[in-house]
């Protein structure tokens, strides 16, 4: 039997965005957050040749630098564990960014063209062919698509009386999502105090049962769409593995 879940974007764009989900519990809130980080497969520098490196950096580091580059690459073309192959040939005077690899698949791109790698003085010159392998933030975490992936609970805020007239009115910061007359108002509105959407009153905050805020930002190897998504079918493939298991 199918469930059924309320989804409403509070904000987005291609790399980042808020989104709220209603109807789920927080384990499985916490189960889309952790697929989101460890199980969405990304293509990632993984092995470097180095042909010529006459900076003034090791190998290693520039290795370590390229891994870090995310790379652009449709879903679903290429299996886990498979590779693609990139070449970098930069001489100084220049500085070689993440927009100089050259991938050998026409579908695999840098998903920043400025990144920099080094800065080459004169006579200086790196040249490098690299495996770039497509795997999950399980095995190394420069293969996490979500580079920052959180939620909170939604929350509402009563008003429960008038401040004593005297009374010093300090800041109560909340910071989240708030619900009101059924709409979505993000705490950065009013500065995220609550004085100052409310002033004089007494308010309470109550988090929303199965109401959760979800903050959602990629490296640009993917769209938040793409990463939620694919982190969904993550989910329901290990839930399918359980109960065929179960039945046997």
């Amino acid at each position: 039997m199918s469930t059924e879940y309320d989804v409403e974007f509070v904000d987005r764009d291609e790399r980042e965005a808020r989104f709220l989900v209603r109807g789920i519990t927080p384990a499985f809130a916490n189960g889309i957050r952790r697929a989101m980080v460890a199980d969405v497969p990304t293509l990632s520098i993984d092995t470097v040749r180095m042909v010529e490196n006459s900076s003034v950096m090791f190998d290693e580091q520039i290795g370590h630098r390229l891994g870090m580059v995310p790379l652009n690459a449709p879903p679903d073309e290429f299996e886990v564990g498979e590779s693609v192959t990139l070449g970098l040939d930069v001489s100084g005077p220049d500085t070689a960014y993440s927009g100089d690899l050259q991938s050998m698949d026409a579908m695999v791109e840098p998903a920043e063209q400025n990144v920099p790698i080094i800065e080459l003085k004169e006579g200086q010159r790196l040249e490098v062919e690299a495996e770039a392998v497509l795997d999950t933030g399980k095995a190394h975490a420069k293969h996490q698509g979500g580079v920052a992936v959180g939620y909170r609970n939604l929350q509402t805020v009563e008003e429960v009386g008038d401040r004593e007239e005297f009374a010093e009115e300090e800041p109560n910061i909340l910071r989240g999502v708030i619900e009101e007359d059924g709409q979505l108002i993000p705490t950065e509105e009013f500065g995220h105090d609550l004085t100052e959407r409310y002033p004089g009153k007494e308010m309470e905050v109550r988090d929303v049962p199965n109401a959760f805020v979800f903050h959602v930002e990629t490296d640009g190897s993917m769209s938040v769409e793409e990463l939620v998504l694919a982190a969904v079918d993550s989910l329901e493939a290990r839930a399918n593995e359980l109960s065929e298991a179960v039945q046997l």
